[in-house]
């Protein structure tokens, strides 16, 4: 970090600066021009207020020359992060596909989706217990009961479960929840991402509806400066303008996170347009552009679902669709990490 100098500040005022500083346990660099005076501060600068420094009546600017995230930043960890999760890797040469529907409803009807998914190629299984709508009066999703269900679709069909997280006193509830997904609207509850980083187990984080990717990494920085340092991006659209789809999904955050950052990264193309003609498109681009994985809704009956019908793959579109992912990253070289697990066996 560079603190700038005003050119009128007396000697006594930058002395005094500079004490104020070294008593956080920062050492100064001072650099005295004929106009400028260049305050450079060195160590770990994380616990030093910015906007208060640019407060102080002798300084004229400040400028950082590292990012505010350490434990999510590339130049910190050079290794791309992988997550191990069981027999399970995710992260940069392991594509996986997280299937299955917006919120679960029934046993029936999570276990049935649950199965197809697993005969498409799905190497995770998804569902809302926990639904935060915008609406108080729409579909707030089953709950505890939900998730019991969706462990229960883990039994029967191997799959592990990511399932959202909206509070800190649901924590409990979460025990057999392989994956914890925290939602676009929850990216900034800074109290749940602390918690989060106690915990011994994968966080997926999604960008908020309006966040820039700094902020994403940020949130990301709370959990793991907590000490779980298994957190995976997750790029689901932001509001823009646009008005004919209901978010834009930022393609460009792919290789922008995967430049600045370790961590994996995935899309959600059901969210990004809220239309499931687009989510084949949309994934395919998300697998040309380098992603780690995508997160697909599907839905057994998505004219009478009770959430986000609309965006949901039929079993037979996602069927589909996993064909040309697999055709996709063949040409690229890589594949599905389902089909290198049925290899292996």
């Amino acid at each position: 970090m560079v603190v700038i100098i005003k050119p009128d500040a007396k000697k006594e005022q930058v002395n005094t600066f500079l004490g104020w500083v070294r008593d956080m346990g920062v050492e100064t660099n001072v650099v005295v021009g004929k106009e400028l005076t260049i305050v450079g501060l060195i160590g770990d600068t994380t616990k030093i207020d910015f906007d208060l420094l640019r407060s102080i009546s002798i300084v004229d600017d400040v400028r950082r020359i590292q990012e505010p995230y350490k434990n999510a930043n590339r130049k910190m960890h050079p290794e791309d992060t992988i997550i191990q999760l069981g027999e399970r890797q995710i992260g940069e040469g392991f594509f996986h596909v997280i299937a299955g529907p917006c919120s679960v409803e029934s046993r029936e009807q999570i276990g049935g989706i649950a199965a197809h998914v697993k005969e498409s190629g799905a190497t995770f299984l998804r569902g809302g217990a926990f639904k935060p709508r915008t609406s108080p009066y729409a579909f707030q999703g089953m709950r505890a009961e939900g998730i019991e269900l969706l462990v229960e679709a883990k039994n029967q069909t191997g799959l592990p479960i990511v399932t959202e997280i909206m509070s800190v006193e649901h924590l409990p509830l979460f025990e057999e929840v392989d994956i914890i997904q925290v939602g676009a609207r929850n990216m900034q509850n800074f109290e749940l991402l602390k918690e989060l980083g106690h915990l011994r187990k994968p966080i997926l984080l999604k960008r908020g509806l309006a966040n820039t990717l700094e902020e994403l990494l940020m949130s990301a920085e709370y959990i793991m400066a907590g000490g779980n340092r298994d957190v995976i991006l997750c790029e689901r659209g932001i509001r823009t303008f646009e008005t004919a789809i209901r978010n834009t999904l930022d393609i460009s955050a792919i290789p922008f996170l995967k430049s600045r950052s370790h961590l994996p990264v995935i899309i959600d193309p059901s969210h990004a347009a809220g239309m499931a003609w687009m989510v084949p498109a949309l994934s395919r681009a998300a697998v040309a552009v380098g992603a780690d994985g995508l997160i697909i809704e599907v839905h057994n009956d998505p004219q009478n679902a009770l959430c986000d019908g609309a965006q949901s793959l039929r079993p037979e579109e996602f069927e589909a669709l996993m064909g040309d992912l697999r055709a996709l990253l063949g040409v690229m070289g890589k594949s599905l990490s389902a089909d290198e697990a049925v290899t292996a066996e």
